[in-house]
């Protein structure tokens, strides 16, 4: 169900502003145009009018649970997409001619898409990468050649889809695609209008129900590392997320894995067997012959080994279809489907793979900045697994740098989870880091309104966030042994956000928004946070007084985790540039 036009036009948004003047009206959630003048094109409107316009498709709630209805017809799913896209003027067989590399799993599938689109680049090719969330900025979704599409062209092509889609909706029932499947029809519409060379597609959610797997003929596809997560749509065991993973093999189209465990691996030979889907399973990193020296990443962190060796067996798959004529990069050789999954021999990669391994970058994952006094550990880890590698990755760089800070040295937990993750869990892995505070905020930038539609979420409202944040606060106390204080309530009403942080009687504290968080753990030590644009979120004398510690302290070693929109978030904040 598409979320009426009055939820944008109730929240004030920059697109209401534009309507009203150009001549809008609403009546029941539609619009009407109240103009004796002709109707201004769609073309002619911004780029956050376009963000908010896309923000009415925002339905995940309902879609998702929709997909819980469908599991047993996929192809109800995809016939859904398939009509969604044809409305956009776009045929499936047009997709063929992208050159698509399509890569799923539960950890590091963005990871391993960043690598390979990043290897082929430094080939020369024009790359297109489509992933999922955007830490800032809707547009990062889709990218030309590593970068996010400029927000004229997101602009452009926005109102040429949404126009075809919105114009056709009354013949099928006033129908319109949610927001994902949207920015899917999308990103295939500008790859094909930028005439890239290779599309890199990264899934959404599962793989053989997700709204990507429309496409017909890949080139080839990749299997990250699998775990627990969304079990509520893929099931509650990693062998039955492993069926769904394997749900984007395609016959005879070469598909690779890291290494799993025995359960999900046999699943994913299964899968493999029944597609007719030449399956191998990628060597160890240490084991590709560099010459001297270790293998540089561009991207810190163990588990990126593995991210790092199946993205080099993508872009050598890609690129021998590619025909380059280079006979040190030999194709595998199983042609013998029936044996479910054959382990592949490192190849020595060449000179422009190791370029584009090193050269690689993905904010927000195993992400460091320094602004001064203050060091920020980022990385949106949300699940047990992708959090134990963060929790190892954090010890290992924040003690690094602790070890010549030449004096005392804070550790502050900024944390918060969303959607049906298990925070407990999470949070007690975060244990044995040690920190002198735990800081809890919602998904919320600022505490006030803001024109910035790009991190609007219409599907949670701020009581319930700010319930789990105090929900997380109370199991980080219980997991450090700390009585709860029942007498501290966080005040919420409808319309604002409360200006002041939860105390309690541990040193862990629940703030209403990113801004206010940032601000209070930073401690005026922080130039871009202390900015004067900046507006200072009051807090009680007694808070204030807490953060004697941060004030005295060498150094700020802040780690945020728990959720990419958090980190999202964050990065809005300390680098005002990722907002241009």
């Amino acid at each position: 169900m598409m979320v009426p036009i009055s939820r944008v036009l109730e929240r004030g948004s920059v697109f209401a502003a534009f309507l009203y003047q150009k001549g809008w009206t609403t009546t029941r959630g539609r619009l009407k145009y109240s103009s004796t003048k002709a109707e201004p094109l769609l073309s002619r409107m911004e780029y956050q009018d376009a963000v908010c316009t896309l923000n009415t498709l925002q339905t995940n709630a309902s879609a998702l649970e929709q997909v819980r209805r469908e599991r047993g017809h996929p192809q109800l799913q995809l016939q859904a997409i398939k009509v969604f896209l044809e409305r956009a003027g776009l045929q499936v067989e047009e997709l063929d001619e992208l050159n698509i590399i399509h890569v799923t799993g539960t950890k590091g599938k963005g990871s391993t898409c960043a690598f390979t689109e990043q290897i082929l680049r430094s080939y020369g090719f024009q790359t297109g990468f489509y992933s999922s969330p955007h830490l800032v900025q809707v547009r990062e979704r889709i990218r030309i050649n590593g970068k996010p599409i400029g927000k004229e062209l997101f602009t452009k092509y926005f109102w040429q889809v949404y126009g075809r889609l919105y114009e056709t909706k009354d013949a099928y029932g006033g129908s319109m695609p949610a927001y994902f499947r949207f920015l899917t029809i999308l990103a295939f519409h500008v790859f094909l209008q930028e005439k890239v060379d290779v599309a890199v597609m990264e899934v959404g959610i599962g793989g053989a129900y997700d709204c990507t797997n429309i496409i017909r003929r890949p080139w080839v596809c990749g299997i990250s590392s699998l775990g627990i997560d969304h079990t509520s749509i893929l099931g509650d065991t990693i062998e039955k997320i492993a069926w769904q993973k394997g749900g984007i093999f395609k016959p005879g189209v070469p598909a690779f894995t890291v290494k799993q465990q025995d359960g999900p691996m046999t699943v994913l030979k299964q899968r493999a067997k029944e597609i007719v889907c030449p399956l191998w399973v990628c060597p160890d990193l240490e084991e590709y012959p560099v010459g001297t020296g270790p293998l540089l990443l561009g991207l810190t962190g163990l588990h990126q080994h593995s991210n790092a060796s199946l993205a080099l067996q993508l872009s050598q798959s890609w690129l021998q279809r590619r025909c380059l004529p280079d006979t040190s990069l030999p194709p595998p050789t199983n042609t013998d489907y029936s044996k479910g999954a054959t382990p592949v021999v490192a190849f020595s990669p060449t000179p422009v793979m190791l370029k584009g391994l090193v050269e690689t970058e993905w904010p927000g994952r195993n992400q460091t900045l320094t602004h001064g006094p203050v060091t920020y550990f980022l990385d949106g880890a949300h699940t047990t697994r992708s959090m134990l590698a963060c929790v190892r990755w954090f010890r290992e760089a924040a003690a690094q740098q602790e070890r010549t800070a030449g004096g005392s040295v804070v550790r502050v937990l900024l944390f918060n989870s969303t959607g049906e993750r298990d925070s407990a869990a999470m949070l007690k892995l975060l244990v044995p880091c040690h920190f002198d505070f735990a800081v809890f905020c919602p998904n919320i930038t600022e505490a006030i309104a803001s024109c910035n539609a790009d991190q609007q979420n219409f599907n949670v409202s701020v009581e319930n966030m700010l319930t789990r944040c105090l929900d997380n606060q109370r199991s980080w106390q219980l997991l450090n042994g700390q009585e709860e204080n029942h007498g501290s309530q966080l005040l919420i009403t409808r319309d604002t956000l409360p200006l002041v942080a939860d105390e309690r009687r541990s040193e862990s504290l629940v703030f209403p928004c990113i801004l206010s968080a940032l601000q209070w753990l930073s401690q005026g030590r922080d130039s871009v946070l202390a900015h004067p644009d900046n507006r200072v979120i009051p807090v009680k004398p007694s808070v204030t007084a807490k953060a004697a510690p941060l004030r005295d302290a060498t150094g700020i070693h802040v780690l945020a985790t728990g959720s990419l929109h958090l980190v999202g978030g964050v990065l809005k904040h300390l680098d005002p540039s990722l907002s241009c």
